[in-house]
Order: C-alpha cells, then structure tokens, then sequence
C-alpha cells in the first residue's frame, strides 16, 4: 500500500476503533489507489484522502414513536452525507435491526464511488434506523416513518441530499416517508425516490438493481467468450435485487438453483420458480422456507451461509454484507464457480475477494455490479426535474447502457493502472478519479 494510503488508514483506525465495516470499506478502497497515488502526490499535499474518508456530515438523531398498542418507542437514526463533490448527496435508507453508524459509514463511503461510476451528478451519502419493519402493522410503520421524517426532512433536499430505499425501506416506507415530508413542507419535490408511479417514480426502479447487476456480468462475460445461457446461477437473498436478478438472468437462459432469506436457503435442481417466490416474499411477506410447501423437487436447508455449498457457475450474493467469507470462497472455488456478481453491498470478506482473484474466478464488486439502483433512482430524478415520464423501454434502455459503460470503465482502468481483470481495483480508481478531479476543482472545501 502507498504510505500516504496506509498512513490515512492508520488515522482512521485510531478515530474509529469501533467501526469495523467503514475501515474494512476503507481499506479495501485504499489498498487499490497505490498506483494512482503514487503518480499524484499533489492529493498528499492537498491532504485529499483525510478529506475524502470523513464524511462531510454525520447526522444521529432520536425516534420517539407511539405503537398500536399506546406504547413509547425509541429508536436511533441516522443520515451520513459523505461527499457531495459530484452532484447533491444521493443513497439509501436501510432499516434493520443492525443498524449502526459504522454500517451507515461504510454503506455512504461505498456510495461516493459508487455513484460517480454511474456517470451522473450524484454524491453519496446514505441513512436509516435500528428500526425493524418485519413482522409491524402497517399503522406502526407509518408512525414510525412519519417520526422518523419528523428529523430527517431538515438536511434532505432535491439540490441537496435526496435518499432512497434500502433494506427494510420498500414501496410502503417510501410511500409514509414521502406522504410525510409533503404534509409539513407544502411541496411535491423529488427529496425521495423509488417512490411510486402514481406520485413520481419510475419505472424500472424495482428491477433496477437486479437487472443491472446482471447486465454487467452479461457484459463480462462477453469479453471471456461466454454468455448465461444454460448457466447454474446461485443468488443469495429474496428482496427486490434477488428478485430481480433472477428474473432477468433467467430471460437470458440462465437456471437459478438456490436463493435464500436470514433463516435459510432453498435448492432445486430443477431450477427455483420465481412466481412462487415473488408470492411469498412480496405479496405474502412470508419466510422463504415456504417453498417445498409448493414445490416437493425442492429442498429447504436451516442456515443461509450453506447456500454456498450449492454448485454453480455463478454465484450472485444479493443478502447483506460479509455473507462469504475465505472458507465458503474456497467451497465455490472447489466447486468451479467462474465469477461472482456482487448484488449486495460488500457481501464478500477481503480474503474471500482476494482467493477468488487469485484463483481465476472474476469479481464484479458491489459499487460497480449493484449500481443498477441508484443509477435508476438518477434517472427517476431527471424525470421529476423535466416533469415528464419514460416507459420501461425508455429506462431499462438507459440502465443498460450505463451497466455497459461502467463495465468498460472499471476494464479500462484496471488495464491503465497494470491490473488487468482486477475490476474490485478498476472500480475503486474509475470511482476515485472523478471524484478526486471535482474536488481538486473547488479548492480546499
């Protein structure tokens, strides 16, 4: 590592000692800007990664909520807004019981590279709650939403920081959110997106993530001479990514064999019916292991880290971060997988991404792979601006177009910097630089 990068790291370890997704973000970041840095030591003197890895505004707050029951609820949340430098700040809001500032530093930090390789003028943050909408009413949803927005609607703003959906945070929070924040601002603005078509959304952006990530492994494959077609697939997960990337790799030819949820995954050779699935999850709101109800081919396993044990060619983890460590990368390793698709936010462990790479599996990181949503959720907020609306067509066209080019992008950079088939190290610089040149523009900021 350059010994600017590796001072800077060092530096944020010291002020961050109990943030271990956000370092483990940043070190796997700046481990890949050696070269970049050594070719630019004017980023030193204008001390641009002290800059960069602290975010511009890290914002907790207070949820006081009253249940059905009459009863006072408080729950933490949270807006980080990490780097504005190329567009207003642009990232999820993720509720789930897990949810820490660190998780909510390493997700915005992701996001700034994130959406700078999407080519448009978007900066990232990112946001959330320790609240759990599993399993709550309606009516407790929207009272917490409604609470939550009571704080948030403060530091958000089309021209300023305009959130989304995340994990835990669908149509209907969306829907509470944003009905929400009209009520006490008196304005119909694009301050939210993935909202719905009948109040301004788009289309395409439930598949958005899903379809993207599998157009850009499309895309890889096409540089190794392969395609899906007849292609065993693993996808991890059962929320809209998931979802999504099954749906669209199964119109290319590809079977996906196994998907999962926190309790479990299900397997079948024949190849998992996404009808069913889609049932369950979204309309039913039911556990996965639901399936073998329907579908007596099927298998259902306790434990969602076993999903890995599943031979494929290639594995799509879609879950959550960290699902695959060193040993399950070695399982799919042994068991042939040819490349993995990152659809969740930083699912692999740094040593699990570092076999794959040295054993001939490719890796699309997550921050180019799963840009598909954001990128989306862009083009949701041109329509808005424009007042004016696109069909499908129209937006699965551009969303495809924008998966092709950040592949080509990430390639290219890779090849420039001496690594060629690094993409994890491709995406890191192709994010990096825009980044760094807008920046570099303003002067010290």
């Amino acid at each position: 590592m350059n010994d600017y990068a590796a001072a800077v790291l060092a530096g944020l370890a010291d002020k961050n000692p109990h943030e271990p997704e956000f370092l483990q973000a940043a070190k796997e970041f700046l481990e890949s800007l050696s070269p970049v840095l050594d070719k630019h030591p004017e980023y030193r003197d204008a001390a641009l990664l002290e800059r960069l890895t602290e975010p511009e505004r890290a914002i907790s707050f207070s949820v006081p909520w009253v249940d059905s029951d009459g009863k006072v609820r408080v729950n933490k949340g949270y807006r980080v807004q990490f780097n504005g430098a190329i567009g207003p700040f642009k990232g999820g809001l993720r509720f789930h019981p897990s949810v820490n500032l660190s998780i909510i530093k390493f997700l915005g930090f992701e996001q700034i590279f994130k959406n700078s390789l999407t080519g448009l003028p978007i900066g990232g943050g990112k946001g959330g709650s320790d609240f759990d909408p599993k399993g709550k009413s309606d009516r407790d949803v929207m009272a917490f939403c409604q609470a939550f927005m009571r704080e948030l609607y403060r530091h958000i703003g089309q021209d300023t920081d305009v959130p989304a959906g995340d994990i835990g945070v669908g149509g209907r929070e969306i829907g509470y959110l944003f009905g929400y924040y009209k009520k006490i601002k008196n304005e119909h603005a694009c301050i939210l997106t993935g909202r719905g078509l009948s109040y301004g959304g788009s289309l395409v952006r439930t598949e958005a993530t899903g379809y993207g990530l599998v157009y850009i492994l499309e895309e890889y494959l096409k540089t190794v001479g392969e395609d899906l077609q007849g292609k065993r697939l693993t996808v991890s997960g059962s929320g809209n990514v998931a979802l999504y990337a099954h749906e669209k790799a199964a119109q290319l030819g590809a079977k996906v064999v196994a998907m999962s949820d926190s309790n479990g995954y299900i397997y079948d050779e024949k190849g998992i019916d996404l009808p069913t699935v889609k049932r369950l999850k979204e309309a039913e709101r039911k556990r996965i292991s639901e399936y073998v109800k329907f579908h007596k081919t099927a298998k259902y396993v306790e434990g969602c880290g076993g999903i890995w044990d599943v031979k494929c060619d290639y594995a799509l983890p879609c879950a959550t971060q960290n699902e695959i460590n060193l040993d399950q990368a070695k399982i799919l390793v042994k068991n042939g997988v040819r490349a993995v698709a990152e659809g969740a936010n930083m699912p692999c462990t740094p040593e699990a991404t570092e076999y794959f790479l040295k054993n001939g599996a490719g890796v699309l990181p997550a921050k180019a792979a799963n840009a598909g949503g954001v990128a989306t959720s862009a083009l949701e907020m041109a329509q808005s601006g424009q007042r004016i609306f696109w069909n499908f067509e129209e937006v699965d066209k551009k969303l495809k177009e924008i998966m092709i080019d950040i592949f080509k992008n990430i390639d290219a950079a890779a090849r420039e910097y001496g690594m060629p088939g690094n993409f994890v190290a491709g995406a890191n610089i192709a994010g990096f630089k825009k980044v760094a040149d807008a920046m570099t523009a303003f002067g010290i900021v």
